[in-house]
C-alpha cells in the first residue's frame, strides 16, 4: 500500500427497511451475519455546523473483505443522509465509503481543501467521532471519516470474525 493510502473500511447504504435490506443483501451477496444497533445514541451531531438530531439505526455485516452498513434515519431533520436521500423520498442507495484517518480534524481540513466539505460531524455517547464529507461532485457519494480507536477496530474485528465459517444461521443479531 502506498504511504498515506486510505483503504475503504466500509460501504454504507441508506435503506428504508432495515430487516428487508439485511435479508436482501444476504440473499444477493452472502453477506452477514448482521449486528443491529437501533436508535444509536449520540452526544452531539452537527449538520453544516448546526446541532440537529440524528436518530438512526444501523446493521453491520461482513461482505467479503469489507464491512457493509445498512442505515435508516428515523427523523426528518437535516443530515448527511438527507443530503443525498430526501426524507420520505423512498430512495435507497450507496451513501458513503468509510475511511480510517490518523487525525480527524486534519483529515476534514484536507478533504475540505480538496473540494469535499464537511457535511456532518457527530459524536457517539461512547466518544467516537465520525464525520461525513461531501464527495458527490467527484465520486457520487459521501466519505465517512473516523479515527481507528481500539473500541472501533475491535468492533470491526468482531464483525469480521463472526463471518468466518459462518453457517448462515442467526442472520440478525441485536446489539445492546
Amino acid at each position: 500500500m502506498l504511504p498515506g493510502a486510505l483503504p475503504v473500511r466500509q460501504l454504507a447504504y441508506k435503506v428504508n427497511d432495515l430487516e428487508a435490506a439485511i435479508k436482501r443483501h444476504h440473499r444477493q451477496f452472502g453477506s452477514g451475519p448482521f449486528f443491529v444497533a437501533r436508535h444509536i445514541k449520540l452526544a452531539s451531531s452537527q449538520h453544516r455546523g448546526v446541532e440537529q438530531p440524528f436518530d438512526h439505526s444501523s446493521a453491520y455485516g461482513q461482505w467479503g473483505g469489507v464491512m457493509v452498513e445498512l442505515v435508516v434515519q428515523h427523523n426528518p431533520e437535516p443530515s448527511a443522509l438527507h443530503e443525498m436521500f430526501a426524507w420520505n423520498s423512498g430512495r435507497e442507495g450507496l451513501h458513503h465509503a468509510a475511511l480510517f484517518v490518523d487525525d480527524l480534524a486534519v483529515a476534514i481540513g484536507r478533504f475540505t481543501a480538496d473540494g469535499m466539505p464537511l457535511e456532518q460531524l457527530s459524536v457517539t455517547e461512547g466518544g467516537t467521532a465520525f464525520a461525513f464529507v461531501d464527495a458527490r461532485p467527484s465520486f457520487g457519494h459521501m466519505f465517512e471519516l473516523y479515527e481507528p480507536t481500539p473500541l472501533l477496530t475491535g468492533f470491526y474485528d468482531m464483525v469480521a470474525k463472526a463471518a468466518q465459517g459462518w453457517d448462515g444461521r442467526d442472520l440478525v443479531r441485536e446489539l445492546g
